[in-house]
């Protein structure tokens, strides 16, 4: 049975994490990896003001084959990037596993939502994180069969969904707005990236589950 796990992780546990971190104006969003000849060419999009040094550091990282960029707006760029094999070796771990990267993001630290295709594939990651001295906390598995009572199924991790539930509560999309994301960020105890971040995900995932999935626009 597929399962999907997501686990937390610092930036300093895998190598694009590492140059990440060396960014501080700079967010990250991983779309997607597709194995192909034993290479992994992670889609990512970054967000921020220092896009520019950003691509420099990967274009001069020995660990970097090569960097390009497929579209960008403004404040953020979707990069393609192929890596000198095996450099990445928790992306590298995911592949050699059979699984799929749902969503990874960079917040306070690292959040993956990764689909296994049963329980022994999630067993064999973590034989392959143990081995590799890679460490991440499990927050949650659950199947694709698990769905709420109530049929909504927006997808939300627990961050996205506590953040998303507050700022509506306490009046952020309201006209006049009642609250800025400094005093949500405050309560959450998070930043204000951080916060904006999970309601800006959270937000994009109900809608796109509202209004784009089939058979939701009713007469």
């Amino acid at each position: 049975m597929t399962i999907i796990a997501e686990i937390s992780i610092q930036a300093d546990q895998f190598l694009l994490g590492q140059i990440i971190a060396e960014h501080d104006g700079l967010s990250v969003e991983l779309e997607r990896v597709v194995p192909a000849e034993k290479r992994i060419m992670p889609y990512i999009w970054g967000y921020g003001s220092d896009l520019e040094t950003f691509e420099t550091a990967m274009e001069e990282s020995p660990n970097v084959k090569s960097i390009s960029v497929l579209d960008q707006y403004d404040d953020r760029a979707l990069y393609k990037i192929v890596w000198e094999d095996p450099a990445e070796q928790l992306i590298t771990g995911i592949t050699n596993t059979n699984a799929t990267i749902l969503e990874a993001h960079s917040d306070e630290e690292w959040l993956f939502r990764i689909r296994f295709e049963d329980h022994s594939g999630l067993a064999r990651f973590n034989r392959y994180c143990a081995e590799h001295n890679i460490t991440y906390r499990l927050n949650r598995v659950s199947s694709l069969a698990e769905r709420p009572p109530n049929g909504h199924d927006f997808d939300l991790t627990d961050a996205q969904h506590e953040a998303l539930a507050l700022a509506v509560e306490r009046g952020y999309f309201k006209v006049p707005r009642e609250v800025e994301y400094a005093e949500l960020a405050a309560e959450l105890d998070v930043s204000v990236q951080a916060l904006s971040e999970r309601v800006r995900r959270g937000a994009d995932k109900v809608l796109r589950a509202a209004l784009l999935q089939s058979g939701s626009g009713n007469p």
